[in-house]
């Protein structure tokens, strides 16, 4: 190939490459600026804080994060009387004009270094949790780093307290129950093998024992 044609085809892909690179750095640019609303329950840096029930959620896969913005917009998840902290969140997510700023938001959070929270609860048992943890194998990985293909997020950065409040939710039929979530509903039956608080104290004991 003549240097000609070389350049011609550098060229090419450069200008093909310089869109989506702009576009990319300008809907990272609007993620940034819509998630300062977050931050007065979530963090600058998306570590959470408990007194707002704000769990950690930087580093989360963006398809999970646009996955339950979604939810909380349409109201599948968020209406229940008892969900404090969905009730929170349902206007949260109606703030968001339109499905570009959703994902904006969903990539920034995306983009934050996660970071394990501070540990919360104690009188875990992590070994009899590491047993109770295997049929949660199959969809978020030995390792709770989620799969997407199994719509599991991750799970070994989220704050302790808010793994165990979401337990607690699942099996009370607060999070999951309605018919337009599918995925709630598998939830809600995994929560159901798990007979108390204490097993799932000793699940999430496991999961935090996990690698970063």
């Amino acid at each position: 190939m003549s240097r000609r044609l070389v350049a011609l085809a550098l060229w090419t892909l450069f200008c093909a490459g310089a869109p989506l690179g702009a576009a990319q750095a300008e809907s990272h640019e609007r993620g940034q600026a819509l998630f300062a609303l977050c931050t007065q329950c979530h963090g600058a840096a998306g570590i959470g804080n408990r007194d707002a029930l704000a769990p950690a959620i930087a580093g989360l896969d963006q398809w999970y994060v646009e996955a339950q913005l979604k939810k909380f917009r349409s109201g599948i998840r968020g209406k229940h009387p008892q969900d404090m902290g969905g009730l929170r969140m349902h206007p949260m997510a109606l703030w968001l004009q339109d499905d570009a700023d959703l994902a904006a938001v969903a990539g920034y959070v995306a983009s934050l270094a996660p970071t394990r929270p501070a540990p919360q609860l104690t009188g875990g048992d992590s070994a009899r949790g590491k047993q109770l943890f295997t049929p949660c194998v199959a969809c978020h990985g030995i390792d709770a780093s989620g799969n997407q293909a199994m719509n599991a997020p991750a799970l070994k950065h989220a704050s302790d307290w808010y793994l165990l409040s979401s337990l607690q939710k699942f099996k009370d039929g607060i999070r999951g129950a309605d018919p337009a979530d599918p995925m709630g509903a598998i939830m809600r039956a995994m929560a159901g093998t798990l007979p108390d608080e204490q097993a799932m104290r000793d699940v999430i004991a496991h999961i935090t024992t996990l690698g970063n």
